[in-house]
């Protein structure tokens, strides 16, 4: 190979480079998406079928399958019907890329508005970011302090 013919092609640690400052920017995005509370952003950035898991848990109302880019958008205004916006608190620890894929992990903390009760803990959040929308969301949580807050 040539070296004119190297230096104008793009190496395969470009191409990979490129693929997770995608990934990268998707995240960030739906981050600030969330924070800003714009569902119809979160629509956009969710694909059309998405690969949800959340841990089913029939005391947390915000809690539930979704698999359609409305349906994960929508968990963020039920999270927010159900809990005491004031409260909530998260922190990202890390923010690891690889690819199409990226983790988060970090801490929230929040109030149930019903209950009055607090729930926190850590969290692990792994999405996958194809053709620029996120096709998988899933989310890890202490799910037992999220339900004792639920729980008259």
């Amino acid at each position: 190979m040539s070296t004119e013919y190297a230096a104008s092609t793009p190496s395969s640690t470009d191409s990979a480079r490129s693929v997770a400052e995608a990934t990268r920017a998707v995240v960030q995005e739906f981050l600030a998406a969330r924070l800003a509370g714009d569902t119809g952003r979160l629509v956009a950035l969710f694909a059309d079928e998405v690969d949800w898991v959340l841990a089913e848990n029939p005391v947390v109302p915000w809690i539930r399958p979704r698999s359609t880019a409305a349906e994960c958008a929508a968990q963020f205004t039920e999270l927010m019907e159900h809990t005491v916006p004031e409260d909530a608190r998260a922190s990202v620890d890390a923010f690891l890329v690889d690819g199409t894929d990226a983790v988060l992990t970090g801490h929230v903390s929040g109030t149930v508005r019903a209950t009055g009760k607090s729930f926190e803990g850590p969290f692990a959040l792994r999405l996958t970011v194809e053709d620029g929308r996120i096709t998988r969301h899933h989310l890890y949580e202490n799910s037992l302090s999220i339900a004792e807050a639920c729980t008259p």
